[in-house]
């Protein structure tokens, strides 16, 4: 069910400008400190020719800036693969993102590093078989599962769940299956079900929730299964966004001046249900 792979637009150079100012950050607690350092792992990333190491050793995807490698970690699967993964911010609020298949880790960045800003603790895992993390034939829950893993090492007490295509199906059936109190959840061109079911997921979210997907993505098929996520989610605050055209997952957000609004419209329904989550 995913779309045909597609380089973010952070990686083609697109203008990616920061939303509207939005909710204050939340209040720190003893847990706010950065990731600590790690020794790296060694492996044969995916994509070698797109792979960067940084000081420390840390194998980061190229379209990663410098002034964010600082906060790039190695996560190990339970099946022994390695993930190169982002993780700006701090605190225990945190804000997962799931790239789509096909798809790299700056898929996010913009919204990733806006989150940050605000306060939050976010990671953003690059899967198995992509970029700079390990080359493997194919995709797994298990690397879902190894960053939620992390945020529970890193005493995450909320999380809001954002993803892409396959990355925010799983990010749903990974998310609830975490145990980590969900505040809010994002999906974009997301189908029913890759690597795991999120219509069935999905019925234990009641937080706040917005859908969004182009009409002619894959010839309107993941409008119709997106769709059938949002039928089945309970929640009482969600919202069902349908745009013109067949862009596919965060090229929604990128590209115009109707893009940048939906953007900022993203960006500040993360922001606004999480101070509302934090508030009660």
């Amino acid at each position: 069910m995913e779309a045909p792979p597609a380089a973010s637009p952070q990686a083609q150079g697109a203008a990616a400008p920061s939303s509207s100012k939005s909710a204050s950050k939340p209040a720190e607690s003893p847990a706010d400190e950065p990731v600590a350092p790690q020794r790296p792992a060694s492996y044969k990333p995916a994509v070698p020719r797109l792979t960067a190491r940084t000081a420390t050793g840390q194998l980061v995807n190229k379209c990663v800036p410098k002034r964010l490698w600082n906060s790039v970690r190695t996560l190990t699967t339970k099946d022994r693969k390695h993930l190169s993964t982002l993780i700006p911010g701090k605190g225990t609020n945190a804000v997962y993102f799931g790239h789509q298949y096909g798809g790299q880790v700056c898929n996010f960045l913009d919204l990733a590093e806006q989150m940050a800003a605000r306060g939050y603790r976010v990671i953003l895992p690059e899967f198995r078989g992509h970029v700079a993390s390990e080359a493997a034939g194919a995709s797994s829950p298990l690397d879902m599962r190894a960053a939620f893993d992390e945020l529970k090492t890193l005493h995450a007490r909320h999380v809001f769940l954002a993803g892409e295509s396959c990355g925010g199906t799983t990010a749903v059936v990974e998310g609830v299956r975490s145990g980590i109190p969900i505040v809010g959840l994002l999906l974009l061109s997301s189908p029913a079900r890759c690597d795991g079911d999120a219509v069935s997921a999905v019925r234990t979210i009641e937080q706040p929730s917005l859908f969004m997907v182009t009409h002619e993505d894959m010839q309107g098929r993941h409008e119709k299964q997106l769709r059938e996520v949002y039928d089945a989610s309970p929640a009482t605050q969600k919202h069902f966004v349908v745009v013109d055209g067949e862009a596919h997952g965060t090229l929604m957000l990128y590209g115009d001046d109707a893009a940048d609004a939906r953007r900022t419209k993203v960006v500040d329904f993360m922001t606004h249900t999480y101070a509302a989550a934090l508030r009660k």
